[in-house]
């Protein structure tokens, strides 16, 4: 099952991540990461970016693929995906634009109608993870039904990536990224599948507040079901699931996973 790290708040959180990533980096110039949108990474993207400037870190190598995109939005909309990640990953840590890649990109804009292009961009998607030689860290948020990426409930466990329908709550919880208005955000997107994300050598999933308590509860001590896709990382040899106390709240076994992690050898990192 996966490493369960409750912290004491974000910035906490974030420095774990942090600090594995910029260690990973240095013994590994080209490291692939796996990139995420949302509220959950960025105190993580911001630690790393601290840690790159306070010790000189070398990122011109570094590559990046992020978990998906909305469909219909040009790359150019703030809210795009594209946009998001070069204004909160690419340009405060430096990266290569040109080596950080979102599903999207090959799209700009299609309208979903553009079937033939929209299909074929998915598959092309894994085949650029794959030749870049795989995600070495994949950072994870999680929505309040367990979906991660845009793998809504229901999602095929083996799912490579490809076209989803975003479910109505979904669209409710990032409507505040477009004024609260529910009807600028788009119904369909581009999106990692579950059997994509679990290629990736780490998974970190960050999750903050009680309002995604019980998707927590249900991805680590639940079953394993297509109904809460963050349950996959169940099977995954090195998945790292780290929450503040409210969104641990619902764990049962919490006291252990505070015992085993205050335990843990320090050369082992998370």
């Amino acid at each position: 099952m996966p490493e369960v790290i409750i912290v004491k708040n974000q910035e906490e959180a974030g420095e774990l991540y942090a600090r594995s990533v910029a260690d990973l980096i240095k013994s590994k110039p080209n490291a692939v990461l796996g990139l995420a949108t949302g509220s959950s990474p960025l105190a993580a993207y911001q630690a790393l970016a601290k840690i790159v400037k306070d010790e000189s870190i070398d990122v011109s190598n570094v590559q990046g693929f992020a978990l998906d995109e909305y469909i219909g939005l040009p790359l150019t909309h703030p809210e795009s995906y594209h946009a998001t990640i070069h204004r909160t990953v690419v340009e405060p840590l430096g990266l290569d634009p040109a080596k950080v890649h979102v599903p999207g990109d090959v799209l700009n804009g299609a309208p979903l109608e553009d079937g033939e292009k929209i299909a074929a961009a998915g598959p092309a998607y894994d085949k650029a993870i794959a030749e870049a030689g795989g995600i070495d860290v994949q950072i994870l948020g999680i929505g309040t039904d367990g979906h991660v990426g845009f793998n809504e409930p229901g999602s095929s466990i083996a799912s490579g990536t490809r076209i989803k329908t975003l479910v109505e709550q979904t669209r409710i919880d990032n409507a505040r990224f477009f004024d609260n208005d529910i009807n600028q955000v788009p119904t369909h997107c581009i999106t990692q599948g579950i059997g994509t994300i679990l290629k990736a050598r780490h998974l970190v999933l960050l999750a903050f507040g009680e309002g995604k308590a019980e998707a927590i509860a249900e991805t680590v001590e639940g079953g394993v079901s297509a109904f809460c896709p963050a349950s996959a990382l169940q099977l995954h040899p090195h998945a790292t699931i780290i929450v503040d106390e409210a969104a641990a709240s619902r764990l049962r076994h919490k006291d252990y996973y505070r015992y085993a992690f205050e335990h843990k050898p320090a050369w082992q990192g998370i």
